[in-house]
């Protein structure tokens, strides 16, 4: 028995996964491309999560609001008319999403129960980045000193945590693998 066909399943995933990672980040590289950097247009899921944040700020009784950057792709983020941080193409998430789902791909079962799991884990992270953002933008407002705390360990240690988590269910309880190794 060869190398390949002893270690199928390995091989496997790891086919699946790499493939559904690059064709994403293909299909995100092509999204983010019909904005004119040379202007320097954000864009649209960006500004989305941007307002939303803002939005969960001002309805936990604080003031937010956010205003387009001069010569970037990015928004400031304002908390109590106090600028914060700035929001960039990063802090969407769609990485964290594409990386999440990638996985889910490479143990997928059914189309159908992959694409429910896909979705709802996509919904649950960019619902998670809202709140995130909104109190990493209150979290600077309030306690500014802790600010290389908050955005480079807590908050991606909670959104790679929620990930990781998402992950160990799909394999253990939902994906049904864990009932085909036991048969």
């Amino acid at each position: 028995m060869g190398v390949v066909q002893k270690n199928r399943a390995f091989f496997l995933f790891l086919l699946k996964f790499g493939g559904s990672y690059l064709i994403l980040s293909v299909l995100y590289w092509a999204y983010l491309s019909q904005y004119d950097a040379a202007t320097f247009e954000a864009d649209s899921m960006t500004h989305l999560v941007a307002q939303q944040a803002s939005g969960l700020v001002n309805f936990l009784g604080e003031e937010s609001h956010i205003e387009k950057k001069p010569f970037e792709a990015s928004y400031f983020f304002f908390v109590n008319g106090k600028r914060v941080a700035r929001i960039v193409e990063g802090c969407n998430a769609i990485s964290v999403m594409i990386l999440f789902v990638a996985f889910i791909i490479a143990f997928s079962t059914t189309f159908k129960r992959t694409s429910i799991y896909s979705i709802t884990g996509i919904v649950l992270l960019h619902l998670l980045n809202i709140a995130r953002i909104a109190l990493l933008g209150l979290g600077l407002f309030y306690y500014n000193e802790y600010g290389h705390l908050l955005h480079d360990i807590v908050f991606p240690l909670f959104i790679y945590g929620v990930v990781f988590a998402l992950w160990i269910a799909w394999v253990m309880k939902f994906s049904g693998n864990k009932k085909k190794d036991a048969a």
